[in-house]
């Protein structure tokens, strides 16, 4: 598969790279970001996808997060694809809003017209684009490990309970983790999957680790000031979930935090430090 670099630059002794390629399973040019810890590794270095949340690029964590110097140091390489299909032919919200369409893509496979020509993102993240990445650079495909923001988050949570056999680990920044039962979460569910809300369940994170999914070490950062905490993430359905379904989760609630790229990058470092751990 053909990429196109668009960008690269030296950063704490690691290569920061930005590609573009045509996704067959988007249908449309698309563009990731990927830092290599070594300019000339000798060996396939273990790996960490990142998904961003809402309104986001790839590039918002490769340029806010701080991430670099930890990876830097763990000897890891961090891919982050973007939030949904692009371009001008890619449909989007028809009301114009920020939590639907382009920028929006909530990491499932559309089933919807006309969505579903499109936005198949699941597939994009789980299949296309680390095919692409082993293709092309020198990271190990059997140690992998995935982490998110907000509707990232819900992406990271997802797919790693649901792929419990491909990531060593998974951790998330206020994750929307009930996306059945919160506004963000049904509006999206509604337009790309359809009104039947049995099968909105594969795409929600309490309900897969009620359903009893395979445990993989999980990690959990919630800024206690997020202005969305009570109404599109709520952290407390995951925290029963997980105590219903014995499930050993790690969650902190982190006093005075919003939900900004300021908190991420506050504690960036121990997420990377936890799947470094896993991936060894």
């Amino acid at each position: 598969m053909e990429i196109k670099n668009v960008s690269q630059n030296l950063i704490f002794g690691g290569l920061q790279q930005r590609y573009s390629h045509y996704s067959e399973v988007l249908n449309c040019e698309m563009h990731f970001s990927i830092y290599l810890p070594e300019l000339n590794p000798t060996h396939n270095i273990p790996v960490i996808y990142w998904l961003s949340g809402l309104t986001c690029t790839d590039e918002n964590f490769v340029l806010k997060a701080g991430a670099q110097r930890y990876a830097s140091e763990c000897g890891v390489a961090l891919v982050a694809p973007d939030t949904s299909p692009r371009g001008e032919n890619i449909p989007d919200d028809p009301a114009n809003e920020y939590d639907f369409g382009l920028g929006a893509g909530f990491y499932l496979n559309a089933t919807q017209e006309p969505w579903s020509k499109n936005y198949q993102m699941y597939d994009y993240v789980t299949r296309e684009l680390p095919a692409l990445i082993n293709e092309n650079f020198p990271v190990d495909p059997s140690r992998k490990s995935i982490m998110g923001h907000s509707m990232g988050g819900h992406g990271a949570l997802t797919i790693a309970l649901k792929n419990p056999d491909s990531f060593h680990s998974v951790s998330a920044f206020s994750p929307i983790v009930a996306p059945t039962q919160v506004p963000w979460g049904q509006k999206a569910f509604e337009l790309y999957l359809g009104k039947d809300r049995q099968t909105w369940k594969k795409y929600d994170s309490c309900e897969l680790i009620l359903a009893g999914q395979r445990h993989i070490p999980m990690l959990i950062d919630q800024g206690m000031e997020d202005s969305f905490l009570e109404t599109q993430l709520r952290t407390d359905l995951l925290e029963d979930a997980c105590l219903e379904s014995d499930y050993d989760v790690t969650i902190r609630r982190q006093p005075g935090y919003d939900h900004s790229y300021f908190f991420i990058a506050t504690f960036i470092e121990s997420h990377i430090v936890f799947h470094k751990k896993c991936l060894s």
